[in-house]
């Protein structure tokens, strides 16, 4: 299908909003990892537009910000007041001037429109050779769309908002999604002939497509495919159900390009991820930001990444990673939480009740269970012992730990930094390490043992323990009197 580019689309994005009932500007919520704009702008985006425009307006200074950062193609300009979807077109042009060529009108509230859909709305406008067509769906449930009126020919004679709808046009299902493709210069000279004469005072864009019938133009239709391409959002409600159906779409464009996804409807992934094929996503995990997972790896169940590079053939299981990079044939979890900074080489492993951070951590090394890591370097073929942590912060800096190539850090042991272990030491288990250990030594930094014998019959008598070694005490007896 050869698509013709669009001289512009317009992307109305003014209002407030008001049924999400929240701060947050509607067209700044965000589903699967982008706001509903930014859907709306990407997808805008692949029919190479000449002009990329947002009509901004309500919560002007956040809307105008966002758009700064995510999308500096697009030009922003300025509704001051909502008087409706014709006064926001008018406004662009009475800005940038008549845009000459094929105008496309949209909406920021339509997450799920495909340009696809577009480039089919834009083919049949131009094979058309329609003054103006329009973006149509059949709907189950239309309420508050505008109904499209056909005449007996098929052809589209108006569209009637439902506010002012009859009883017999509310009926109609064929509904109008708020998107058309316009000749720009007749659209230049049509929004301008608008009136404000009906039930809401506004200037309504569908009233264009009756003007321009009336100049005796063509007025065309094109009926998407799917009806939840078209459908905006306006409440929470809806919010969740785009997500949902975003979120299968996604899902399923990486099943098909090789991945295995074991439980779709547990697993909930952002546009901006990568997952490679033979990858395996287990039931329970979600996967946002820009992580990606390379071919092989298996993530899951219960697991949650962030911007998480995950390497060839690594397991990650019941963990939470926030900008971590897990490399290949890595072993983490379960229970284990990699913040930011986190690095594993090739081979390592982060195990059961382990929290990393800002920590290095070189090929084959290993830290089993019950571990903090923080600040610190480590290199390869290195084992931490369970119940070690890394001693980083003195209450105003945090201070680095490094531990040697094929250092054995033993159970329960405290490395107070900055210390360095060097490369071939040990330290004792129970430790607590605050100065270097030099390579091939180990480090002890504990009190003797000392016991007092009875302590527990004397202090704790009439106890289940001073029970148990009371018994424990005659059967010594009677041994040593046997012997």
């Amino acid at each position: 299908m050869s698509v013709p580019r669009p001289a512009a689309v317009i992307v109305l994005a003014a209002g407030e909003g008001t049924r999400m009932k929240s701060r947050t500007p509607k067209v700044l919520h965000e589903l699967c990892g982008r706001a509903l704009v930014d859907h709306m702008l990407a997808s805008a985006r692949d029919l190479g537009p000449e002009q990329l425009i947002v009509v901004v307006g309500h919560a002007l200074e956040r809307v105008t910000g966002h758009l700064s950062v995510t999308s500096p193609d697009a030009r922003a300009v300025v509704q001051r007041e909502q008087r409706g979807t014709g006064h926001a077109v008018r406004t662009v042009l009475e800005e940038v001037g008549t845009i000459s060529g094929t105008v496309l009108v949209t909406y920021g509230d339509v997450p799920l429109l495909r340009t696809q859909t577009m480039a089919e709305l834009l083919e049949r406008h131009a094979t058309e050779g329609n003054a103006v067509t329009v973006l149509t769906a059949e709907v189950p449930d239309p309420t508050g769309y505008g109904r499209i009126l056909r005449d007996e020919s098929g052809a589209v004679l108006a569209i009637v908002e439902e506010k002012d709808a009859t009883a017999e046009q509310r009926a109609i299902k064929e509904m109008n999604s708020g998107i058309y493709a316009f000749d720009g210069d007749l659209l230049a000279d049509a929004v301008k002939r608008v009136s404000t004469d009906n039930a809401q005072g506004e200037e309504y864009l569908t009233d264009v497509l009756g003007i321009l019938r009336g100049d005796g133009h063509r007025v065309g239709a094109c009926v998407a495919a799917d009806f939840v391409e078209v459908e905006g959002v306006n409440d929470r409600v809806q919010l969740a159900a785009a997500r949902k159906l975003l979120n299968r779409r996604l899902l399923e464009r990486h099943m098909r390009a090789g991945v295995t996804v074991v439980d779709p409807d547990s697993t909930w992934i952002d546009v901006g991820v990568r997952i490679e094929p033979d990858a395996v996503i287990h039931p329970g995990t979600q996967l946002h930001g820009d992580t990606v997972i390379e071919p092989g790896a298996e993530v899951g169940p219960a697991t949650t990444l962030t911007d998480t590079f995950v390497g060839e053939g690594a397991v990650v299981r019941n963990a939470v990673c926030d900008n971590a990079q897990i490399g290949p044939q890595v072993s983490v979890g379960p229970y284990a939480y990699l913040r930011p900074g986190t690095v594993l080489g090739r081979g390592s492993k982060a195990g059961t009740f382990v929290e990393m951070k800002n920590a290095k951590v070189g090929e084959r090394s290993k830290v089993p269970h019950l571990s903090y890591v923080g600040d610190a370097t480590l290199g390869d073929d290195v084992n931490i012992g369970a119940s070690t942590v890394f001693v980083n912060y003195d209450g105003v800096e945090k201070n680095h730990t490094t531990v040697g190539d094929g250092a054995f850090v033993g159970c329960d042991t405290m490395l107070v930094a900055p210390v360095t272990v060097s490369p071939g030491a040990y330290t004792a288990a129970g430790s607590v390490i605050t100065d270097q250990v030099p390579p091939g030594a180990i480090g002890v930094a504990r009190a003797r043992q000392r016991n007092i014998e009875k302590w527990v019959l004397r202090r704790r008598a009439g106890t289940k323990s001073a029970a148990a070694a009371e018994r424990a005490l005659a059967e010594q007896e009677q041994q040593e009197k046997n012997q």
